[in-house]
């Protein structure tokens, strides 16, 4: 019989909760001792990462959380939060619908990015200097990916992006006051500077780019920015899912119901 309990108990095991009647704690720390004495950003690291961070490593996550909670209508996710609002489901299927839109293509690239600086990192380790490294490290990653660079280039904000100079800017701060290194917002800087050259017209470091350095520069692993990018993401999703069902309408798809799909007849 304690055979068959045990065998129960230790279907999962976890090292994130300690859980029972009257009992809460999260690594080890009460919940009751949590509330009200750490932030958010704080209890995001604590909770992924397993240890409490600075407040000053805090604040520096909370900064790459901030810029990336929205990007407007005409962002896949966003879009199809606002369609599911409209078709009568709840909130928290408007929100899963926003989120499952973040893959490789559209949200992925914090994660993809955050992967180069790591090879790029892991080159200068091994000898390269950071100039080397970088070309390298671009070639490396061409190969396998080809040329789009995850984290370089954005189809609206031409040559800049108006998050990212924010972030690296309080990078660097946060490198000069010793919360950080400052080496990876070297390499992403390397990285974008190397782009531009090669094509001869400067190309924007958009929100995956720095946000990436920032992760990278907190020692998140790869799989975790896209994560936290998600994480971050979600916000917009919410607030724009509870703005539609405000609004109101039903049904409503990607276009105007007087403007159809072009049809494509089989030859």
């Amino acid at each position: 019989m304690s055979s068959d309990a045990d065998a129960v108990r230790h279907w999962w095991r976890t090292s994130i909760i300690d859980m029972k009647p009257g009992k809460i704690a999260f690594r080890g720390r009460p919940v009751q001792d949590l509330i009200g004495t750490v932030s958010f950003g704080q209890m995001i690291w604590l909770m992924t990462m397993g240890d409490m961070p600075t407040p000053e490593q805090a604040a520096l996550l909370e900064c790459a959380l901030v810029a990336g909670v929205d990007h407007g209508p005409q962002a896949p996710s966003i879009a199809a939060a606002r369609m599911a609002a409209t078709c009568g489901v709840g909130l928290n299927n408007v929100m899963a619908t926003g989120v499952n839109m973040l893959g490789d293509i559209h949200g992925g690239a914090g994660e993809q990015c955050a992967e180069l600086y790591l090879d790029i990192a892991k080159r200068m380790d091994n000898g390269s200097g950071l100039e080397d490294a970088t070309r390298e490290g671009i070639a490396a990653w061409r190969d396998v990916h080809g040329k789009i660079i995850s984290g370089f280039g954005h189809r609206f904000h031409k040559p800049v992006d108006p998050r990212a100079p924010r972030l690296m800017v309080l990078v660097r701060a946060a490198a000069e006051a010793g919360t950080v290194s400052g080496r990876f917002a070297a390499i992403g800087e390397a990285v974008q500077a190397h782009i531009g050259v090669a094509r001869n017209v400067p190309i924007a470091m958009n929100i995956d780019g720095a946000t990436a350095v920032i992760f990278c520069e907190l020692g998140f692993p790869p799989p975790l920015s896209r994560g936290l990018f998600c994480l971050s993401r979600s916000v917009g999703v919410l607030a724009h899912g509870w703005e539609q069902m405000q609004q109101g309408g039903r049904n409503k798809g990607p276009m105007p119901p007087n403007y159809l799909p072009e049809y494509d007849p089989v030859a």
